[in-house]
């Protein structure tokens, strides 16, 4: 049986700010007949330049990134490049972000503590059309369908839109406002307001209080969901 040649081989660029990540990913596609890694690049501005050049077939993408977030970039791709197939790979809960994610444009979530071979699964699945997310997810987002219900909210944090859950995360992670302002590409004011209106939809007296939480939330991003499921 002949191996499959380049032309024959999904094509797969890699966004991510993390090196090592970036690293393990590639090493583990090189053992694989049918991936290549075409690209790869640590911000949103630099990946949307090469994938514009390289022309993947799936592009993997993390939500922390250098100059953006991961879902900004997934939804910019979707409306400016839409025969790339994406799938979210992330440590943040897919029980928080994943049904924003295919709803910006992407095909997959991934959450980072699954196995390497799960990854390669995904891009597989998602570079053939489907949609690849865990059982539980895509029961979730399915029974929503079948009832009518895309946004009602299951708990606290499921109330925040997109950009109020990427302001709280990027606190969690240590931003400063003004670094918020550049990622996300917007006012000031405009960050404030949507950190004053994340403070309220959770239920917290003071921005101290606020920042407290995004922190320990965005320190265990694989459980957030369930810490704010219980606290609240």
């Amino acid at each position: 049986m002949n191996e499959p040649t380049d032309t024959d081989r999904t094509r797969v660029f890699l966004v991510d700010d993390h090196p090592a990540i970036l690293e393990a990913i590639r090493d583990h596609v090189d053992d694989t007949l049918d991936l290549t890694i075409c690209g790869t690049a640590p911000s949103g501005t630099e990946a949307f330049r090469e994938i514009e050049r390289t022309e993947p077939d799936v592009v993997v993408i993390d939500i922390s990134l250098d100059d953006s977030h991961g879902l900004d970039l997934v939804q910019n791709l979707d409306s400016q490049l839409p025969d790339v197939e994406m799938i979210v790979f992330s440590m943040y809960d897919e029980m928080v972000y994943a049904e924003r994610a295919i709803r910006m444009g992407a095909s997959g979530y991934l959450m980072k503590d699954e196995a390497l071979s799960e990854l390669a699964k995904g891009i597989r699945v998602v570079s053939n059309g489907e949609v690849y997310l865990s059982e539980e997810m895509a029961s979730q987002i399915l029974n929503k369908v079948a009832r009518g219900q895309s946004t009602e909210p299951g708990f606290p944090i499921d109330e925040l839109t997109d950009r109020e859950l990427a302001v709280f995360q990027m606190l969690g992670e240590g931003h400063s406002i003004s670094d918020i302002e550049d990622r996300l590409n917007i006012a000031r004011k405009t960050v404030e307001a949507y950190r004053r209106r994340a403070k309220e939809k959770l239920g917290f007296d003071s921005v101290s209080e606020l920042l407290q939480y995004a922190v320990q939330w965005a320190s265990a991003p694989g459980d957030g969901a369930e810490q704010l499921r219980d606290d609240n």
